[in-house]
């Protein structure tokens, strides 16, 4: 290990995107439908979710996502689970705390550690109730296969587990860090800081993200924290962010639980280095006013904000009074899923694990979706038989490589090059009106 591994940095599970958020449905026209139906291949956290909704005007959306794991969607049931608390019950500036907090750092503060159990211990007891109908548009888990919810089950009930002296964690992040850092660099980790300066100042800012912070960037790559808004001690592990990955030995396949996600490109890029407010992107003297950190925050209050204002009051047939006195009744401890916002035509269902290639199989599906996202990671799953699931003038939204720092410009070139390749076996062409660009590739259907 000597020389390194460079493929390790960005990891075997994709716990965050390699691109900002985005608003899918500004990419295209909506069409005369009522219901816009988008699939998600891969996304890896509820980052397109969150924009799109915040985007939607008066059309109804039905959003579907596939990932490659179960870990995965626990965490963004979790991720989304905290995004629809109340504003009565969480306001908004420590909901976006705690939403950052369990998104990019591997470990968290004890209040934090609190309010995952607790959802994870309404999420397990919801998974294994719900068989056919889902009490909640947002968590439709019914289309997963049976030992597919039995898997996320025991996911969330490992969560529910809390971490003392009496109980450690079975995993020490900080190791499980450490080991990923030092498989990356080799001989290098002596020199980690240095190795740390290169990739953020010839790598990142040079790709433009020029607002990630150098002391914010160097502690997440050396400690995986990447979120620090409040004073506190982040020294409980966040189980969200661990996996088991299968290793070879002597023969043998072992799987080993630590954190197997992205150590390089860093959480900042979903929410952090974009921004509509561009006086987050001042500078001064050559430096950037705000952080990734900063910026992060803001746009992801905005998107809460914007969920409560989507909110649908099931209570509408109660008196204003009782509604009142009921919604002050309910604390954070007894909030249940049917509890959770639940907003104005939006809906969310979970296929199964890499189902992509069985969709074009099932009648419903036929000319089905309007707008397909395919992430960095899963380019492979994008076969010839796509054309089949979308719909008339549905548009193809690919995920480059620009952000995966491990790759030179030559390898970035091929990616899109293959990218372009697959979506023209599966019926798509480039869109020249400009959307495209190095991070996003947009296709649309070929003209019969």
């Amino acid at each position: 290990m000597s020389s390194g591994r460079k493929s390790e940095g960005a990891g075997c599970i994709t716990w965050w995107g390699f691109s900002p958020a985005l608003d899918l449905l500004s990419l295209g026209p909506v069409g005369s439908e009522d219901e816009i139906k988008v699939l998600l291949v891969g996304s890896g956290d509820p980052r397109h979710i969150l924009k799109t909704i915040a985007g939607l005007q008066d059309k109804r959306l039905h959003v579907y996502v596939t990932e490659t794991c179960m870990e995965l969607v626990a965490r963004q049931m979790l991720l989304l689970y905290i995004a629809l608390i109340p504003q009565e019950i969480m306001g908004t500036t420590e909901k976006t705390e705690v939403f950052l907090e369990v998104f990019g750092n591997c470990e968290i503060r004890s209040q934090t550690e609190e309010i995952v159990r607790q959802a994870a211990s309404q999420l397990h007891l919801f998974v294994t109730e719900t068989i056919e109908t889902s009490t909640h548009d947002c968590f439709n888990t019914t289309q997963l296969k049976f030992k597919e919810r039995d898997e996320l089950a025991k996911i969330f009930k490992s969560w529910t587990s809390s971490s003392s002296s009496q109980h450690p964690a079975p995993v020490s992040m900080s190791k499980a860090w450490d080991y990923r850092v030092r498989q990356h660099l080799g001989s290098r980790y002596d020199s980690r800081e240095g190795c740390f300066d290169w990739d953020l100042h010839m790598k990142l800012h040079k790709k433009g993200c020029g607002v990630i912070n150098k002391r914010q960037y160097e502690r997440w790559r050396g400690q995986g924290l990447a979120f620090e808004m409040r004073e506190g001690i982040y020294q409980i592990p966040n189980p969200t962010l661990l996996s088991s990955r299968v290793f070879s030995r002597a023969g043998d396949s072992v799987a080993y639980r630590g954190y197997w996600g992205d150590i390089v490109s860093s959480p900042y890029l979903s929410f952090g280095i974009e921004t509509d407010d561009m006086s987050m992107m001042k500078t001064q003297n050559g430096k950037h006013i705000k952080t990734a950190q900063d910026i992060s925050f803001a746009n992801v209050q905005g998107l809460f904000q914007t969920l409560s204002r989507r909110r649908r009051n099931l209570s509408t047939s109660k008196p204003e009074k009782e509604t009142e006195k009921s919604s002050m009744q309910i604390d954070l401890k007894s909030l249940m899923i049917k509890d959770l916002m639940h907003l104005n035509g939006v809906s969310l269902t979970f296929l199964p694990l890499e189902s992509v290639h069985k969709l074009p199989d099932k009648q419903k599906y036929s000319h089905f979706f309007n707008f397909i996202y395919f992430s960095v990671s899963c380019l492979h799953q994008l076969g010839p038989m796509l054309g089949q699931i979308a719909a008339p003038d549905a548009v193809l939204v690919m995920e480059l490589a620009k952000y995966i720092l491990d790759l030179n410009k030559e390898q970035e070139a091929g990616f899109a090059k293959k990218a372009a390749s697959l979506a023209l076996q599966a019926g798509f062409e480039a869109r020249h009106d400009g959307s495209s660009n190095d991070v996003h590739a947009i296709f649309v259907e070929q003209k019969k």
